[in-house]
């Protein structure tokens, strides 16, 4: 049996539901573990078979530290059986949840130098009652723009989580 190493930026906590989803269905050690991206340095990277890597999309962006870390580890990363995922409320569109139609993936992909061996991409969530007063202004603007959930009083869950089974279950090969 394998171990792996589930690394995770997050905004609004959605990354980390979808990283204890997919440590569920991984066939793996119990040494296997989840961290956040700023405690990811203080684990011996090279003691897990996969790394899985998971992070959120905020205002077009992956956090600065998403690239940081992959710049500081790519070729360990490049050598692991590795993976990554993009969480973004884009792909709630069917049209945008591919890693190969998500426009926040192609963007990472050019911007990194990690090619991970299998990529996914996952609608987040909208939590409209959670926001402070600017982040709920703006993301409703965004979603006005976009046509999505504008009602601020509510919380939107667009993950689909067989997606992320299913992605958990290639991961299992």
């Amino acid at each position: 049996m394998k171990s792996a190493l589930i690394i995770y930026s997050t905004t609004d906590g959605q990354t980390l539901e979808i990283c204890k989803r997919i440590l569920l269905n991984l066939h793996v050690e119990d040494t296997s573990k989840i961290v956040h991206i700023s405690k990811a340095k203080e684990h011996d990277l090279t003691q897990f078979d996969k790394i899985i890597i998971g992070a959120s999309i905020r205002y077009g962006k992956h956090k600065p530290e998403l690239y940081k870390f992959i710049e500081e580890n790519s070729s360990l990363l490049e050598n692991k059986d590795s993976a990554f995922f993009s969480v973004n409320v884009v792909a709630r569109k069917p049209e945008k949840n591919t890693p190969e139609t998500n426009p926040y993936m192609q963007k990472f992909l050019n911007l990194s130098t990690w090619k991970p061996k299998r990529l996914a991409v996952f609608a987040g969530k909208i939590d409209y009652p959670k926001y402070g007063f600017i982040d709920k202004h703006m993301i409703r603007l965004i979603m006005w723009i976009t046509k999505g959930p504008t009602d601020i009083k509510n919380t939107y869950e667009f993950t689909n989580w067989d997606d992320v089974n299913n992605f958990s279950n290639r991961l299992n090969t």
